[in-house]
């Protein structure tokens, strides 16, 4: 089993900064990609940045300059930096991971509890 626990979320006023981070934790063979989504009320879930085991990263639109997504493969955590908050960005963050088991199988999504993150004017 894989389970995926995040942390950092909480309260934050425009402009100031929070760090978000994700552990996983299992009988895990093998992380691949991670990344962090999140969904405020009435809206879609967002993609808002995704690392490759390898390092490569990329960041939604509405997040680039501002959000840095960093993983330690070696303890199976993936974090995110963001700085210059704003309002808009007040939403549930999930944490993802791609993560498999066996050598011998692919790997499968696996999907944290989520954690608040509320930016006030």
């Amino acid at each position: 089993q894989v389970q995926l626990v995040e942390s950092g979320g909480g309260l934050v006023q425009a402009g100031g900064s929070l760090r978000l981070s994700c552990a996983a934790s299992g009988s895990i063979v093998r992380v691949n990609a991670m990344a962090w989504y999140r969904q405020a009320p009435g809206k879609q879930r967002e993609l808002v940045a995704t690392i490759t085991s390898g390092g490569s990263t990329y960041y939604g639109n509405s997040v680039k300059g501002r959000f840095t997504i960093s993983r330690d493969n070696a303890k199976n955590t993936v974090s995110l930096q963001m700085n210059s908050l704003k309002p808009e960005d007040t939403a549930i963050y999930y944490c993802k991971a791609d993560a498999s088991l066996s050598i011998l199988a692919p790997s499968k999504e696996y999907w944290g509890q989520g954690t608040q993150v509320t930016v006030s004017s």
